[in-house]
């Protein structure tokens, strides 16, 4: 392992300085692996669990039945789970998380990022029989529910053009429910859900279950799982990201931090950098 972290480390200076786009990603892969977080609970089986709270601060408490509850107690595996890729493979990369998500990958490749939270957001729905609310936009911005999937109606594409016709039987069950939103990982992304969903202005507002987003093609998002606040004012997150190939949803390190990770302290238009990835503007959007 030794090695791997030395070459981590050397190839991330050496690309740094020649300023490249590359440079900042090998740079934060080699911090994610220095960095211990401080603030984990091994034993912790959920989000809320594994992610302890640093002095001073106090987890934000959200109804039962709600889907910002629903994520703090989402399920973990055992510490020190790997991320794993859709074909069944170790990603090569494992330093940068602190969790990994009870959700399974399919072995079709399509549940990347926005796809992986879009999932979540659809099954919480699903449980709470909440189905009619469950809809997103293509990127064409053309809306396909789960009720209209579920009655038989398919969407036509030609190009930008949607129309939707009644092709197949009627069939509301659990297994065409995933059909539809293998349908929703082809057509939908970071670009549509930034088009469709309301953004969230200022950090004061920010919630479990918003995401901080690029649109882009292709573009990154990652999930708010858990938030703490102090008594003067502070505010502290836990961002949750699927990524490209296909992947385990993971609990993100902060790699900026090693004496707060996991956790995050974010401002609203500023740069981030998480493991693999960064932001160049800090903004967010909420499901509906």
């Amino acid at each position: 392992m030794k090695k791997y972290i030395i070459g981590f480390i050397l190839l991330g200076f050496a690309l740094f300085f020649f300023g490249t786009d590359k440079g900042r990603m090998a740079k934060q892969v080699a911090k994610s692996y220095l960095v211990k977080p401080v603030y984990i609970n091994e034993e912790g089986t959920t989000i809320s669990q594994r992610c302890l709270l640093p002095e001073g601060f106090v987890r934000t408490s959200y109804p039962e039945g709600s889907f910002q509850n629903y994520l703090q107690q989402y399920r973990l595996k055992p510490f020190g789970a790997k991320v794993i890729n859709y074909n069944g493979e170790d990603y090569l990369y494992q330093g940068g998380h602190v969790g990994v998500l009870e959700l399974p990958v399919p072995d079709n490749g399509l549940q990347q990022c926005a796809d992986a939270l879009i999932r979540i957001r659809s099954e919480y729905l699903w449980q709470q029989n909440r189905k009619q609310e469950i809809g997103f936009n293509f990127t064409s911005g053309h809306y396909c529910s789960w009720q209209q999937y579920a009655d038989g109606f398919r969407p036509i594409i030609d190009g930008n053009k949607v129309t939707f016709r009644k092709t197949a039987a009627k069939d509301h069950s659990e297994a065409n429910f995933y059909r539809y939103l293998n349908l929703i990982f082809m057509y939908s992304g970071t670009l549509s859900l930034y088009d469709e969903l309301p953004q969230v202005k200022a950090v004061d507002e920010v919630e479990v279950g918003d995401m901080l987003i690029y649109p882009g093609s292709p573009g990154h998002v990652i999930m708010v799982v858990d938030k703490a606040m102090h008594t003067n004012g502070r505010k502290l997150f836990i961002f949750a990201q699927g990524n490209t190939p296909a992947q385990s949803v993971h609990v993100l390190k902060n790699p900026n931090d090693g004496n707060l990770s996991p956790w995050y302290e974010i401002e609203i238009g500023e740069y981030l950098e998480i493991p693999t990835y960064y932001f160049n503007e800090v903004k967010f959007v909420r499901f509906k």
